[in-house]
């Protein structure tokens, strides 16, 4: 039957459709239409341009996960095989082995994982999850799958055992009954131990819970019986019936047996141990409790915290170990979770990070009756593992291969850049091992199972993470790998805050003032840049040698004086209040003093951090250049970035907020550029901004300032950062009412500026170490952070009326112009374009009130309403967006030059030229001049990325200085010359008109021609959602357009066409960490967050996905298990009859029969012939039926064949033998027989 391909399909219709459309391109097409705008060259595009891309090249799948499961339960440990698992509260499972060999499994139940137990050396797994289910796990493929499931229906479980080269597993249950399953068909046995049976009939109460199970290693028709209340029953398999009873009074947590079989240790609730002989069970052989106080003869130990687990394990040349978690003494509160090691006299306690889950012991053998000889400690923490080496005395820990501390401090941001420099690998690496911490143990990682090899498809990746403590870290992601590679500390370049002063220094930002933001980097020059809650950005050069400097800081003062009209009268209050008289009135209103010191005066020109002032001792490695801070103005904290961008080519860094933009030359250390985003515009807002009413009460705005430390963005890691990423916003918790925004104080028109200096423009003709800017600053009316989760979140999404998108601000706000002002904005005159309400889903609103459940579904749905007043005109125009690129500047330009693209919240696209000298010489020397060049685009929605295209439709990368050792001493300075590589696929004078501007915003995204400034096609990608993040990506050498949505849809276009090629309904947006750590790269990779611990990473290429089974490693290799111990002569005559015991004979369904259908239920599993059988439907399953049919045919034949050949044989032997016969009474008598 031949496959139809649907893609195909709607490939040729795309492609066949008419090239324009009906209206402009602002508006024409719908969500997944593609249009061209009518004047454009749109035909010349497509003969020159053929998009080698198609649909078929695209594929959504997980590729691998790195990271610590998250809140793990469950620990497992094959002694052969020498792989670990890790059960989590989420149903999921990690299996580790070697570098490599990291394998992510998931019920599809969601369940939490209670025991994980190995069928050593099977290649299977057996998990117990939370709903009462028992699955088993083939792990002979790289991807397991479940081949059984058994639902139990009537008892909770709540204990598993399987003896070593069994198939029969043993469950205890909630109730105290113990039900034993056959592992090969997954089916319940008749053979049930219950509890009445197990205690004597004299008890008058339950015994609880079963909470251990374990066979006896003398005698394996024995099995030992552990209960909740104290109770211990040794049960005889054989004649169904208890051979001892133990009875403690206090409740039993674990138990293990000496190898030989004759003892038993218990650990209990009160922190102590009991070691009980067989022989003697009316009373433990030996008590005590490790860490409690010694106490006078008679009288009974003092009690401890419970010793939560023990282990037993003996060894040939020394003591037995003790181990066991928990039982310190209750007067030491203070002490962290512990592991105490016993060996011998010597008790070691080792004090842990986190608390601890689980731990397991790592022996030699799998053989529980032999001497267990010890090596090593397994032990899972809420967020670490960690394995103890038991062979050293000082019990080092073993160096962790894996990425397990990715969570060391909490992410708040991440970058992904693939087919990068292969060289950067291991430069950073070089410079990282010198770092690296020291006292581990010499011997390699005990977890080292598994196959893994480098597969076809390998480029250098690396991954970048930013974290709350101002820590960045860069990891080898490199063929499905996560190695940490270097690790860079922000919080260096700044004073440590004293505690006296903490909370003078700290009101931006509650717990993380340096927690990072946003991160850009530039592989090619090696330049890094960071920026980071406290408003603060760092350059960053990359340098082999260790120098000793002071830290170069700037400044910046950022501040417009233009808002909208919140009042028609805006006359009515003078342009220049008293200040004092308004001060204690703000004072009042707000309840806070936030803004204004004990001795009364206004916070201003501060920044919100104190950078070091005394020479920095910088390592080998990144080391910072330029620290740009933005400063207090007039009693309020400065914004949140929202962008950032730099270039090393041209030696300038842009970032912006949602007050306005900064452009830095980071070479000679001057602010070019600082400027509301409003005075970009110039003498063309297409916004219309008008003077408003009085502003709000700076003292007001100190309390709702959007920037706040990390506890309200992770409630389960009790840490959330609240970021301004352009789409991620919402409005103040607790807005002033109109009538007291009336009545505050108008403090504008305070900041001076000079009459000689156009404004937020700077000469850089004097260099300065330390510089404070004066510029126009917009005032602060709105809390600009992430948003909350959807259950956090419901109750803010609605504020008076007004529904708040990702990039949305407080509008209800004002305040007042001053007279040299007003004739700043009425220059723009009556002639100015109306008034247009930005189509981003920052200005959404509605104005009727919503429940919380309707604000839970539509948290990231939402309508747009008509109700739109003035009092809804928003100013607060954030910057989202920055590119540095060779283009065109305006429309008459015949060459390319340096530009900056600036991108806004109200989706408009502001042209920036940069007029850079023209030699080496003078760029050290000469002023940058920083201009807008007057050229607009516009699009619905924030603008969130930008690219260019060449003529050929090739992808032109930003140009870069190649990277030079700013600290080599070797070269000689005064020759040296800075190396640019401006990527030109074409000369700049071949250039022409043929380049070509991608830019994607929320809704839509658009491709203009520049210099002409023609829309070619027009993209509305969404209107019911908003794009969370867009990225312009390489892909088998041509370019598509990235977007991950709000939906959780991810969507694929070609370039420069904008046809969808993929869109894939692949992750229900459920937090904001995975908003806000989603990004694409080339070569068809992205990544996000799936938990606060874990990287999940992905693929969109159908070559990546085919070819994935290559890449992944395998958890199972052929090993032979070790051969038993011989027990020798009297050992093998007295120490039992475990040899000879029968399980298929006792536990069959021949003498146990059969257990009840409504105890249990066997579901198939999808990896079984069943689960294929069930699964299987349309053609695929038709095709899976008559291959199955197939192959029973051909074995059926095959059998055919066999039994056909037996006959022939043996009728050719009959054959012979009657021939043979009949010679031989061939001539005897009748008589003679």
């Amino acid at each position: 039957m031949k496959k139809f391909n649907f893609r195909k399909v709607l490939d040729g219709l795309t492609a066949s459709s008419p090239g324009s459309g009906s209206g402009s391109a602002s508006n024409s097409g719908g969500a997944g239409s593609g249009s061209v705008h009518p004047g454009g060259t749109a035909g010349v595009l497509r003969e020159e341009i053929q998009e080698s891309l198609t649909s078929e090249y695209f594929q959504i799948c997980k590729t691998v996960r790195h990271g610590f499961p998250y809140q793990p339960t469950a620990l497992a440990f094959d002694p052969v095989q020498k792989i670990l698992a890790i059960g989590t509260r989420t149903g999921a499972i990690r299996i580790l082995g070697r570098p490599g060999v990291d394998c992510y499994c998931q019920h599809e139940s969601g369940a939490a994982v209670l025991q994980l137990q190995f069928l050593i050396n099977e290649g299977a797994l057996v998990s117990a999850s939370s709903d009462d289910t028992l699955h088993l796990w083939n792990l002979r493929q790289k991807r397991p799958a479940i081949l059984h499931s058994l639902k139990f229906n009537r008892e909770r479980i709540t204990y598993c055992h399987l003896p070593f080269q069994s198939k029969w597993l043993y469950v205890g249950t909630e109730r105290g009954n113990t039900h034993i399953v056959n592992i090969e068909s997954f089916i319940l046995s008749g053979y049930v131990i219950m509890w009445n049976k197990a205690i004597e009939l004299s008890t008058k109460t339950h015994p609880g819970p079963v909470v251990h199970l374990s066979d006896s290693p003398r005698d394996e028709g024995k099995l030992l019986i552990g209960y909740e209340n104290g109770t211990v029953v040794f049960w005889d398999l054989k004649s169904k019936r208890a051979e001892l009873r133990v009875y403690y009074d206090e409740a039993i947590h674990s138990i293990d047996w000496h190898h030989e079989g004759k003892q038993f240790m218990c650990s209990h609730s009160d922190g102590s141990l009991t070691l009980w002989n067989l022989k003697s069970p009316s009373r433990p052989f030996q008590t005590t409790v490790p860490h409690g106080k010694s106490q006078r003869e008679g009288r009974k130990s003092e009690s401890c915290k419970p010793i939560l687990k023990v282990e037993y394990k003996t060894c040939r040349n020394s003591e037995p170990f003790i181990i066991f978690s928990g039982g310190l003494s209750y007067d030491k509160a203070c002490r962290r979770p512990s592991l105490t090691i016993m060996h011998g006299k010597a008790i070691t306690v080792l004090e842990m990070d986190h608390p601890i889950v689980e731990f397991l012991t790592l022996c030699e053998t799998p053989y529980p009756n032999e001497c267990q000889e010890p090596y090593a400690v397994a032990v899972l923490l809420e967020k670490d593992l960690i394995l103890v080496d038991l062979t050293q005395t000082n019990f080092p820990i073993f160096e962790n291969p894996y990425p397990m501390d990715i969570h060391e401090s909490p992410v708040t941001c991440t970058a992904y850049f693939a087919d990068c420099p292969p060289d950067l690998i291991l430069v950073l690496y070089s410079i990282g091992v010198k770092h690296k911490k020291q006292g581990y143990s010499n011997k390699e990682w005990p977890v080292s199972g598994g196959a893994w090899n480098l597969g076809a498809q390998t480029f250098p990746e690396i991954i970048i993470t930013g974290h709350a403590d101002g820590s960045i870290k860069f990891w080898d992601a490199s063929a499905m790998t996560l190695q940490m590679l270097y690790k860079l500390k922000t919080s260096k370049v700044f004073e440590k805050q004293k505690v006296g002063d903490g909370k003078q220094t700290c009101e931006i930002v509650e717990e993380d003032p340096f927690a990072v933001q946003m991160i850009y980097w530039c592989p090619e020059s090696r330049i890094f840049c960071v920026s980071g809650v406290s408003a603060y950005v760092i350059i960053y050069k990359f340098s082999r040698h260790e120098i000793t400097t002071e830290i170069v800081s700037l400044e910046v003062r950022l501040q417009c004086d233009v808002e909208d009209i919140i009042t028609p009268e805006p006359e009515t209050s003078p342009p220049f209040p008293d200040l004092s008289s308004q001060l204690p009135s703000s004072r009042s209103l707000s309840g806070s003093t936030n803004t204004v010191s004990s001795e009364g005066v206004m916070k201003d020109s501060i920044p919100c951090l104190s950078v070091k002032t005394r020479p920095v001792r910088m390592p080998p490695g990144y080391q910072a250049d330029l620290v740009i801070q933005l400063v207090w103005v007039d009693g309020e904290p400065p914004q949140q970035i929202t962008s950032l961008s730099i270039s090393s080519a041209y030696g300038i860094v842009a970032f912006g907020n949602c007050t306005g933009l900064v452009v830095v030359d980071f070479i000679q250390k001057t602010v070019l550029l600082s400027m509301g985003t409003i005075d970009l515009y110039r003498s063309s807002d297409l916004y219309q901004r008008q003077p408003r009413s009085p502003r709000k009460n700076k003292q007001f705005i100190a309390d709702n300032f959007c920037m706040r430390g990390l506890s309200n963005f992770y409630p389960d890691l009790t840490k959330r950062i609240r970021t301004s990423y352009q789409s991620l916003t919402e409005l103040n918790d607790s807005p002033v009412p109109l009538e007291l925004e009336r009545c505050k104080s108008p403090t504008s028109g305070l900041a001076t500026r000079t009459p000689e200096a156009a404004p937020g423009f700077y000469r850089n003709e004097m260099p300065a170490v330390r510089q404070r800017n004066q510029v126009h600053h917009l005032p602060v009316k709105g809390s600009r952070k992430l948003s909350l989760p959807t259950d956090l979140k419901a109750d803010l999404d609605h504020v008076n009326g007004h529904c708040t998108s990702p990039t949305s601000q407080s509008c209800s706000s004002g305040k007042r112009l001053s007279s040299a002002d007003v004739s700043k904005v009425n220059r723009w005159g009556p002639g100015r374009p109306p008034f247009r309400k930005a189509q981003s889903a920052a200005c959404m609103e509605i104005s009727l009130p919503v429940t919380t459940e309707e604000a839970r579904e539509n948290s990231y749905n939402r309508s747009r309403s008509s109700s739109i007043s003035s009092i809804d005109k928003d100013s607060k125009e954030a910057v989202t967006a920055l590119y540095f690129m060779e283009s065109f500047a305006r429309k008459n330009d015949s060459t390319v030059s340096p530009c900056l693209f600036v991108g806004t919240s109200l989706g408009m696209v502001l042209l920036i030229s940069l007029n850079l000298p023209s030699s080496d010489e003078q760029r050290f020397t000469e002023p940058v001049m920083v201009l807008p060049s007057g050229t607009f685009l516009s699009l619905k929605g924030a603008v969130l990325t930008f690219s260019c295209m060449d003529r050929t439709g090739s992808l032109m990368q930003p140009p870069y200085e190649v990277w030079r050792d700013p600290n080599n001493t070797d070269e000689n300075e005064k020759t040296w010359k800075r190396k640019l590589v401006m990527n030109y696929s074409t000369s700049p004078q071949e250039a022409g008109d043929h380049q070509y501007t991608i830019i994607c915003s929320e809704k839509q995204a658009k491709v203009f021609s520049l210099p002409s400034q023609t829309c070619l096609y027009v993209h509305n990608i969404t209107e019911t959602s908003f794009i969370l993040q867009a990225e312009v990506v390489g892909m088998c050498n041509s370019a598509c357009l990235a977007c991950f949505c709000a939906n959780g849809h991810i969507m694929i276009m070609s370039l420069p066409s904008l046809r969808p090629m993929l869109d894939v309904n692949y992750l229900p947006l459920t937090d904001m960490r995975i908003a806000r750590t989603f990004c694409f790269t080339n070569e068809g990779q992205a990544l996000y967050l799936v938990s606060p611990t874990e990287i999940q990473r992905l693929t969109y290429s159908q070559e990546m996905c085919d070819n994935i089974q290559d890449m992944l490693g395998d958890l199972f290799t052929p090993i032979e298990t070790p051969e038993a111990q011989n027990r020798g002569f009297l050992k093998g005559l007295f120490g039992g009859s475990g040899q000879t015991f029968d399980r298929e004979e006792l536990f069959g369904e021949a003498t146990a029969g059969k257990a009840s259908r409504s105890l249990a239920q066997h579901i198939p599993g999808p990896g079984s012939i069943e689960g294929v059988k069930g699964a299987a439907g349309g053609v695929m399953g038709e095709l899976t039926r008559a291959r199955i049919a197939l192959d029973e045919r051909g074995q059926r034949l095959g059998e055919l064949e066999e039994k056909t050949a037996g006959m022939m044989t043996s009728a050719e032997a009959f054959s012979k033998h009657a021939h043979e016969l009949m010679l031989k009474y061939k001539d005897k008598k009748w008589y003679q027989f």
